[in-house]
């Protein structure tokens, strides 16, 4: 039954990645285009000033697969297959909590589950940590940004872990409404102090010194020796763009996994409900 529900997962998990990638396809692929005709319109204007003033320009890297190929077979590729190791992730989870949720029917569960996934391991991290579009950011910062969401993925899962346990707890005492609301309020609380707590990108940033115009989040005007603007900071609207429609991807990823596996799940309890197999046997 445990086989049942993996395989279900891995499959609704990659038909999540493949409307993902379709949404993000239509929506995201051209902010991230902008995003990179952007970064060459600044870098050809830096080379400029940098030649005024006597310095050697720096060596272009090489790119080994071009715009056409990560903007279709590598995004492509890349969504699908998180999206199939997430479904695999969820079935887990689902066979983990069923049968510890108390009457809850399996399609609610399923439907619950995907909700409480998108939160957790996607939407709270990222109201720290949004995503920007490819080129935005000093490279030398990748590593530090990319350790500070995994540490903000792993307090979101961990805190929500506590919070069901101190439903759980409550709920004796206070009812099963009144006993979730206590739980969520301490959930939302300790999350905000973390947020609190962890630096932001553009102090990491602003504590490099010789960063220069990227010593905030995203790339700001590019200034001449005399202060004058000779190229304009990173669009804001298209920032807000970017990362809309990655929440939106995102969205649309976990709500195939719930929609997709609640009726399957359904159908594998069902077919099994007649056999005196332990769910995790």
């Amino acid at each position: 039954m445990v086989r049942a529900f993996i395989l279900r997962g891995f499959g609704v998990g990659a038909i999540g990645g493949v409307l993902a990638f379709v949404f993000a396809k239509i929506f995201a692929e051209p902010r991230i285009q902008q995003a990179i005709d952007y970064e060459s319109g600044r870098d050809a204007a830096a080379a400029i000033l940098d030649k005024a003033a006597g310095l050697a320009p720096e060596p272009e890297g090489m790119d080994l697969f071009s715009r056409t190929i990560q903007g279709n077979l590598g995004i492509g590729v890349g969504m699908i297959a998180f999206g199939f190791a997430l479904g695999g992730l969820y079935a887990v989870g689902y066979v983990l909590a069923y049968g510890r949720t108390g009457a809850l029917k399996p399609r609610n569960l399923a439907v619950l589950l995907a909700l409480g996934g998108f939160l957790v391991l996607y939407l709270v991290p990222f109201v720290k940590y949004p995503a920007n579009p490819p080129s935005i950011g000093h490279p030398d910062t990748i590593g530090s940004r990319g350790s500070l969401y995994v540490l903000m993925v792993v307090l979101s899962f961990s805190f929500s872990l506590a919070a069901l346990w101190l439903g759980r707890k409550l709920k004796p005492r206070f009812g099963n409404w009144n006993a979730t609301l206590l739980a969520a309020l301490a959930f939302v609380v300790v999350m905000a102090a973390a947020m609190l707590v962890l630096p932001s990108f553009g102090h990491l940033q602003s504590n490099l010194d010789h960063y220069g115009d990227f010593a905030t989040e995203t790339p700001q005007p590019l200034r001449d020796a005399k202060g004058a603007i000779v190229y304009p900071g990173f669009p804001a609207d298209l920032l807000y763009g970017f990362r809309l429609y990655s929440m939106a991807a995102q969205a649309i990823l976990w709500t195939a996994i719930g929609l997709c596996f609640a009726p399957l799940a359904e159908r594998v309890i069902a077919r099994h409900s007649r056999q005196p197999v332990a769910m995790l046997d």
